[in-house]
């Protein structure tokens, strides 16, 4: 099957740099003031401050026995470029535990969070490059089915993945997320698109030529879908290079870029030779390699034919045309294409530090060493003595001073080329600003202010939902400054919501004076402090991406998966869950927009999932019914907690008739039964009879008047301590 050749450029549907690029822009423009109150403590930033001729390179050690090696200092290492030592001016050791999701025992799966934190997410950082270019139609299963392995066997919870394709669709990829059901959703929208074979290609081409007569013998045939193959080829190494670029403004971390492709058939040997011409495809996968080497982005290359002949190309092509001298065109030429392309994929993982898994059937073995190399290594940091931006390979070595020790590291990197960009013009000197800047523009959470975040959709003006924001934050390091007996700050909190065509749908920016009273500002080191708001949104996906920074420059940043339903299609729907309670009540709060729920609750809700015996949950939730003309009928809305176990241990019902809501108008319906054509329920959960452990709240939602007695239901899960 043979495909047309006018398709769009994929880096214009790479997802990840264009919504980093809109979250840079646009967070920073809207100030909204607001007057304020108070927020919680801690945690330190970054391992390394990094210009742009510094150089970070990941070490992995290893004993005899294959095993990574922990404990070594910065005296253990020797490091070389060009053969010239260099001072390590940064070290850290790096060694991240897998961390599992809490499941309970009555429960499949774990149940996803509903609320999100930047505390403890320092995991490993992986970007799925999904080469639907380069990958057979058949065989897409096969790369489904080992990446489902991968994230159910391998992936952490304090981990972050990003699923990207090649081909470009921004709107099926996947942002970077710890949602392992998300980076999974992504992966099965994956479908091969990989042209057929050059040699079957050429072969049809010469059975067309001589039986019509328009070909002499010697005469050369020609691959018809040579201009294509090119496109795709370099298509798919300039999305690399603009992915790598993109990655290497992350810092301090492994940076794991998992390739699954089946490699492309061009000849890419002395690929990083500095004087070695080439085509435009060597060229742009000289580039690949060049911002790959040059932001410390080791590529993982997983080839998923696994042990692999070029089989039906030898079938079609056997004693057919090869026989003809010079044409070079049967089984030779197929296995040219099979040895050509998996060398692409050599090449490309050698280079940057990765490896290439080949000729493998077995795919659980290659992500078990990528996670070890991303779980166990050492960052080492330099500022090279020759700071030439000539373009030029430079080759690292690193040694190690203790025998018995092997280390794998990165061959090297190729310098920057050209004159230095002319410095911004006045970047500004105000701490807060700067620091609140770099946390907007990050792609991950950021982590020197404690953050949680919790956003739940409810039915808005149509089409589009209310979604109440709630954030709360670490005030510990905060810079107050006492003065009248008040202890007083700044914060600055930014929120955007950016579509999946990387498109901001939500965005606002407010100021925040901090007067605390010596009573509030007690609570507030003890608690923290809230942040609330809404966004009207369609239905869709987003990410929430909220940051804040104080006077004093401590700032952080925590993201946020949304998915908004359409509430007004669906014959029954649900809101999202809102959680308040009474001591989470004695946190101070900013209100900066008027929220769906904390006008009706009359309190604020709160991000806390783990609670003392003492406190007293108060849950809300709306149920929507859209069915038009129906008789009057009840609706039944019902909660229950269960404990770790499955044993309910708390359970409330109510019902609720249809008549409620006719003949209201919409506020009014919402001030009465919750929303548009919706029922608003409210539960209070005591807890004081609650043994310590892990809970499951369960909400369901039916209507007697929908004639398939469908119901709607969400689950969150508590932890009482």
């Amino acid at each position: 099957m043979k495909r047309r050749f006018l398709r769009s450029s994929p880096t214009t549907g790479i997802l990840l740099a264009p919504t980093l690029l809109a979250l840079g822009a646009v967070a920073l423009a809207q100030v909204v003031q607001q007057p304020a109150q108070a927020p919680p403590p801690e945690q330190p930033p970054l391992t390394f401050r990094v210009e742009a001729n510094f150089i970070e390179v990941d070490a992995y050690v290893a004993d005899v026995m294959g095993n990574p090696v922990t404990g070594l200092g910065a005296a253990d290492f020797q490091l070389l470029e060009d053969g010239k030592p260099q001072k390590v001016s940064a070290f850290s050791q790096v060694n991240i535990p897998i961390a599992r999701a809490e499941r309970p025992l009555f429960s499949p799966s774990a149940i996803e969070a509903d609320v999100q934190t930047n505390v403890d997410v320092d995991g490993r950082v992986y970007l799925f490059v999904l080469d639907d270019l380069h990958v057979d139609a058949t065989r897409a299963f096969r790369v489904k089915n080992a990446l489902h392995r991968f994230f159910e066997r391998n992936f952490g919870i304090n981990d972050v993945a990003a699923v990207v394709f090649t081909s470009g669709r921004a709107a099926d990829s996947q942002d970077f997320t710890s949602s392992a059901r998300l980076l999974l959703a992504a992966v099965d929208k994956f479908a091969g698109r990989k042209l057929r074979s050059a040699t079957l290609e050429r072969l049809d081409e010469y059975n067309r030529l001589s039986t019509g007569g328009f070909r002499q013998q010697g005469d050369p045939v020609n691959d018809p879908m040579a201009l294509e193959r090119g496109h795709d080829a370099r298509n798919a190494m300039l999305s690399l290079q603009k992915l790598a670029e993109f990655m290497g403004g992350l810092h301090g971390r492994r940076k794991t870029m998992v390739l699954v492709s089946e490699g492309i058939d061009i000849d890419i040997y002395n690929l990083l030779n500095n004087n070695s011409p080439g085509s435009d495809i060597i060229d742009a996968t000289r580039n690949a390699v060049a911002a790959a080497t040059r932001g410390n982005v080791s590529i993982y290359a997983i080839d998923p034919r696994g042990l692999t002949t070029p089989g039906g190309e030898l079938i079609e092509t056997s004693g057919v045309a090869a026989d003809e001298p010079g044409l070079g065109l049967g089984v030779t030429s197929s296995l040219d294409e099979l040895r050509l392309s998996q060398d692409s994929l050599r090449t490309l993982a050698d280079e940057t530090g990765g490896f290439a898994v080949v000729n493998q059937n077995d795919f659980n073995d290659a992500f078990d060493r990528i996670v070890r190399d991303s779980s166990t290594y050492y960052v080492l940091g330099y500022y090279p003595a020759n700071d030439k931006r000539d373009g030029k390979f430079r080759r690292i070595e690193v040694r190690l001073a203790r025998p018995g020790l092997t280390v794998r590291a990165r061959r090297g990197y190729v310098a920057l080329r050209g004159r230095a960009a002319a410095p911004a013009a006045k970047a500004s000197s105000d701490p807060l600003e700067v620091a609140l800047k770099a946390a907007v523009e990050s792609p991950l959470a950021v982590s020197g202010m404690p953050m949680r975040i919790f956003a739940a959709p409810y039915k808005g003006a149509p089409p589009n939902a209310a979604v109440a924001v709630a954030v709360e934050l670490g005030v510990g390091s905060f810079t107050f400054a006492q003065q009248n007996g008040t202890f007083n700050d700044k914060l600055t909190v930014v929120m955007t919501a950016v579509d999946t065509d990387a498109k901001v749908r939500a965005n606002e920016k407010s100021v925040i004076d901090l007067t605390f009273k010596p009573d509030t500002f007690a609570r507030a080191q003890a608690r923290g402090f809230r942040v609330t708001s809404a966004m009207n949104l369609p239905p869709g996906r987003y990410q929430l991406h909220v940051s804040a920074a104080d006077s004093g420059g401590i700032a952080g940043s925590v993201i946020r998966d949304l998915e908004v339903p359409d509430f007004y299609k669906q014959p029954l729907a649900m809101s999202g869950l809102t959680l308040a309670s009474a001591v989470g009540n004695q946190t101070p709060t900013a209100r900066v927009k008027d929220d769906p729920v904390g006008l009706l609750l009359m309190q604020p809700p709160t991000t806390s999932r783990e609670f003392t015996r003492d406190d007293q949950i108060t849950l809300f939730a709306e149920v929507y019914e859209n069915q038009q003309n129906l008789p009057p009928h009840k609706v039944d809305i019902a909660t229950d907690v269960r404990a770790d176990g499955g044993r309910v241990v708390f359970s409330s019902s109510e019902e609720r008739s249809s008549t409620e809501l006719q003949g209201l108008p919409a506020e009014a319906g919402r001030a009465k039964a919750g929303g548009r054509g919706g029922f608003g329920y409210t539960v209070q959960i005591p807890l004081k009879d609650f043994a310590p452990g892990l809970y499951v709240v369960h909400v369901e939602g039916k209507s007697r008047g929908l004639k398939d007695g469908a119901g709607v239901a969400r689950d969150i899960q508590i932890r009482v301590r």
